[in-house]
């Protein structure tokens, strides 16, 4: 990444122009990274060749769709600063299904 920083949580980045996210029609995007993940164990696919077991997810205004990206194709832009985490809240009730 340009500046150096790597990024997480809440970070806004840009996606870097590669053959493969020209072609996904994502190069150049800004979005906010909302996660990340060990591959191996949760079975994602990344856009981009991982060089360590380490993906991060970015989502991108008026898409619903996330995307997992191997971290080297993210440039940081900024911390959008004030921005807090926050639970999405279920849509109905959740009820434990599993008895002791």
């Amino acid at each position: 990444m340009s500046s150096g920083k790597p990024v997480s949580f809440g970070d806004k980045v840009r996606v870097r122009a590669t053959p493969e996210t020209k072609a996904k029609g994502i190069a150049g995007l800004v979005g906010l990274v909302y996660g990340e993940t060990t591959p191996t164990v949760t079975g994602v696919v990344a856009i981009g060749e991982l060089l360590d077991d380490y993906a991060v997810n970015v989502h991108f205004d008026g898409n619903s769709e996330t995307f997992w990206f191997a971290p080297e194709l993210l440039e940081f832009v900024d911390d959008p600063g004030g921005a807090e985490p926050r639970l999405v809240v279920a849509p109905k009730e959740m009820k434990r299904w599993w008895k002791f």
